[in-house]
């Protein structure tokens, strides 16, 4: 056992050090050094300046000389006709520059001078400067709106450079002071240029296809020489590549792609040159291998090194294994033998019809990307450029290389021991963990929120939003238009309110309060004017009083257990066999079925030493559910509460839950390849859609009387649908306890498990739950039944990536990441249906109403 731990953590090491050898413009975001000092004053430098204290060395974010009077200003106003003022910073070496951030001047209330737009231009040797555009070709960057605010901006592609001049753009005359920062990491790689052919343009079944490098900063001609581009955003091109990572980009934007027609001698030569001379270990290329589409990998690579003016004669060649079965886009390594050069020669022959790169990366020496900042150290020399540094002298022996060993292998051994003492901590933690800590898990459920216990939720709302600051931890810096959740609420107008009156329940907690997420309060249906009067306060029978009196007490021995279906927030989930559930149900709840054999249900139960307020949610979901008839929603059929533990009966349709139900329906058509090309030569294609459009259909109509009672499900989703004969499909709530699904629930500060993927932005951020979040949930599950479950909805994203597309959504600059059309789809259902349930605006989503009609008008 000990012996496999080992292998899996030396296992996991490598591949954590073969990520980490790739830059990730999400992570290299830390300041480089205007705050902190790390940038000298000497590095810093003007065209100008107004005064002494307005000088370039006072143009750093958040710096105060004493007078408040800090920042750069150039010593005449900016005029609008020309770019002749800048402030320069030198970093010393190249870096990856992701994010920047400007201030103006404001000299305690006495000073108003700031930029509202900019221009940044850089260079990567201090001679050839380039002016930054982003992927649209706009040069101009939004600035500040007043002296005080920072604000921070993401510079779309991001830049390779030693050299960065921020560059006042004004309307009229005006005078303007700047503070900067730049963010970014150092760049390891040391590329200063590749030279590659221009890409080519591809007709894919009517449409245009381009895959040119649109963002390259060097001289286009035939080649493109002198620059950097898409090979070394840090962007990954998808395994499709007629989609983008980007927003809005034509078809084949994340690649530059060839076709082997232009190409005589059958390979693409690119030339990459180096900032010094470097021992280079291998090279990463990430290529696509749509082979279906006539893309594959490369089947040779030969690279030539060259340390002075001559290629040198001997190269290096790399064959990769043929990949016939597997059409995801990967990185390739191709070794280079510990080669020294400065520039490097490939030639990339053709596999298929076309080869497609999406980035380049290379190791040398031991210059791998690091997830942290090294800081510069003081004194460092001012005037050399990174050719001319002398303390850049190459290692011929191989003792760096054991040195890197022997870091390695301790670093590992050490890693093996903390998993191995950190595993016999949590084991002891594990056995001694009470079943108490169930009582705290978060479900999402069918549940009502009464005025008995509003008040005790709102003080624990206000107990959590006093100790939590953050539901999620962020990776890149906090800037003014993007905060924690907590203060969401009062930067958006349409949520200033802390309480909802739509009838659809209320939020708890104030303004300045954390999503409540701890204690579930679910938005429930309205209690009617006399639901003051009962008081549930112990198991029993009051509890069915008035609307509730149909529902009766099922012998309990009449169950047979047949099969534990999971473990949610009150007990346990369990399939049974019910003998003479159907002599029992009263005309009103008879359901199909045969008489004489026992009839399958789901039974929840709940835990004996569940506390008083676990058994009166328990009892108050039985009071909800019992109210619920539509036959698109599961029914309640009967409770056991007489003695413990408490049980309630509900339907089980024989087909089990949807995603389950779609998953073996696509593998059962996959058996049988000879038998699916006849279905759709018979033209049974369109058969298998409008089934699947009929199953939505009958949860849009559930949804429907669910919203029609103001009542919010919370965690709709393919797995808490259950299918019955003939397709009918019934909305169910116990999903979350099924261990099948616990990869569906992320958990938030070990405190919550929310199905974050299917959950609206405002939901994730503000805690808000309403019929429009439902909606947004009906769009994902709409989207699970015409992918047939194939993937987990943003299967390409974590989950802590899927929450910063969030906050894209709450930004609202046209970043965020939506899911694809399935291939099925029609192209209206898609844009008129599913991402209308995913607007931004809650009140511009659609209703369940118009979701019902559109749906079955698509039938038509």
């Amino acid at each position: 056992m000990e012996v496999k731990l080992i292998t899996h953590g030396v296992f996991f090491i490598l591949l954590a050090a073969a990520a980490r050898a790739q830059v990730n413009p999400e992570i290299c975001r830390y300041p480089l050094g205007m705050t902190g000092g790390q940038i000298q004053d000497e590095d810093i430098s003007a065209s100008s300046q107004w005064s002494e204290s307005t000088a370039a060395r006072f143009g750093r974010l958040d710096f105060d000389n004493g007078d408040g009077d800090g920042a750069w200003c150039p010593d005449i106003m900016s005029e609008p006709a020309g770019l002749k003022e800048y402030l320069q910073v030198d970093l010393r070496s190249l870096h990856f520059i992701t994010l920047v951030g400007t201030q103006g001047r404001h000299a305690d209330g006495m000073g108003n001078e700031f930029a509202q737009r900019y221009m940044i231009k850089y260079s990567r040797d201090g001679k050839n400067w380039v002016g930054w555009h982003d992927r649209k070709g706009r040069q101009v960057i939004e600035g500040n709106r007043n002296a005080y605010d920072v604000v921070l901006k993401d510079l779309e592609p991001p830049i390779i450079a030693r050299f960065v001049r921020f560059m006042p753009v004004t309307d009229h005359s005006m005078i303007v002071c700047m503070r900067v920062e730049l963010y970014g990491c150092e760049w390891l790689d040391g590329l200063m240029s590749y030279s590659i052919p221009d890409g080519h343009q591809m007709i894919y079944r009517g449409l245009d296809v381009y895959f040119n490098d649109s963002v390259y900063d060097g001289a286009s001609a035939e080649r493109l020489t002198k620059g950097l581009g898409q090979l070394t955003d840090g962007t990954w091109g998808l395994d499709d590549f007629l989609h983008s990572h980007i927003y809005s980009m034509w078809p084949g934007y994340d690649y530059v792609g060839w076709s082997n027609k232009s190409f005589t001698k059958g390979y693409v030569e690119i030339i990459f040159d180096f900032d010094r001379v470097r021992n280079f270990t291998s090279m990463k290329v990430h290529c696509n291998n749509l082979f279906s589409r006539g893309v594959r990998i490369f089947k040779q690579a030969t690279c030539y090194f060259r340390s002075g003016s001559e290629w040198e004669t001997d190269p290096v060649t790399f064959r990769p294994t043929a990949d016939r079965v597997s059409q995801i886009a990967r990185f390739v390594t191709v070794p280079l033998g510990d080669h020294t050069a400065t520039a490097i020669k490939c030639r990339f022959h053709f596999g298929d019809l076309w080869m497609l790169f999406s980035e380049v990366a290379f190791q040398s020496g031991s210059a791998v990307y690091n997830t942290s900042l090294t800081p510069r150290k003081h004194g460092h020399p001012t005037n050399t450029l990174p050719g001319d540094d002398p303390t850049h002298k190459v290692d011929d022996s191989n003792t760096r290389i054991l040195i890197g060993c022997l870091v390695a292998i301790i670093a590992i051994l050490l890693t093996i021991i903390v998993i191995i003492l950190w595993r016999q901590v949590w084991q002891k933690m594990l056995e001694k963990a009470s079943r108490r800590m169930l009582d705290d898990e978060l479900t999402a459920r069918l549940a009502v929120q009464t005025q008995a216990f509003s008040f005790h939720h709102s003080s624990l709302s206000t107990d959590d939003s006093s100790t939590s600051n953050s539901t999620y931890e962020r990776i890149f810096p906090l800037c003014a238009d993007y905060q924690e959740p907590s203060r969401l609420i009062r930067k958006l107008p349409e949520f200033a309110q802390t309480t909802e009156n739509s009838g659809a329940g209320t939020l708890t907690g104030g303004s300045d309060s954390a999503p409540h997420y701890a204690e579930a309060d679910i938005i429930s249906l309205q209690e009617s004017s006399d639901s003051t009067s009962h008081s549930i306060t112990a198991v029993n029978m009051n509890l069915f009083a008035g609307t509730d009196s149909s529902m009766k007490e099922f012998p309990r021995h009449k169950l047979t257990f047949k099969e534990k279906l999971g473990e949610g927030q009150f007990g346990e989930v369990h399939l049974c066999e019910a003998e003479g559930m159907q002599d029992f149900l009263g005309e009103d709840l008879s359901i199909e079925g045969n008489n004489e054999s026992p009839l399958l249900v789901a039974v929840k139960t709940l835990r004996e030493d569940a506390n008083k307020n676990a058994r009166n949610d328990f009892l108050k979901e039985i009071r909800i559910m019992s109210r619920l008839r539509d036959p698109n929603i599961v029914r309640l059929l009967a409770v056991c509460v007489d003695t413990d533990p408490l049980c309630m009966i509900t339907e089980y349709m024989e087909n089990g839950d949807l995603n389950q139900f779609l998953c073996s329906l696509r593998l059962k058509q996959n058996t049988d390849q000879a038998e699916t090309e006849q279905e759709e030569k018979d033209g049974e294609s369109m058969d298998s859609y409008s089934k699947l459009i009929r199953m939505a259909v009958q949860i849009a109509s559930g949804m429907k009387y669910l919203s029609s009672l103001n009542f919010v499900h919370r965690d709709l989703a393919t797995r808490n649908c259950l299918v019955g004969k003939n397709y009918t499909i019934k909305i169910a709530d116990f999903g979350m306890s099924r261990n099948l699904y616990r990869g569906d629930y992320y958990r938030i500060q070990g405190r919550a498990v929310l199905p974050i993927r299917w959950m609206s932005w405002e939901s994730i951020l503000l805690g808000k739950f309403t019929m429009a979040s439902d909606v947004w949930a009906f769009g994902v599950t709409l989207w699970e039944i015409l992918t047939l479950c194939k993937e987990q909805p943003y299967s390409q994203l974590s989950d802590e990536q899927v929450i910063e597309n969030t906050g894209e959504f709450f930004r609202d600059q046209g970043k965020q990441v939506y899911l694809p059309k399935p291939p099925c789809c029609p192209e209206r259902v898609y844009t008129d249906l599913m991402l209308s349930c995913w607007r931004r605006n809650a009140k511009e989503r659609p209703s369940f109403q118009d979701i019902h009609i559109q749906l079955m008008e698509s039938l038509a």
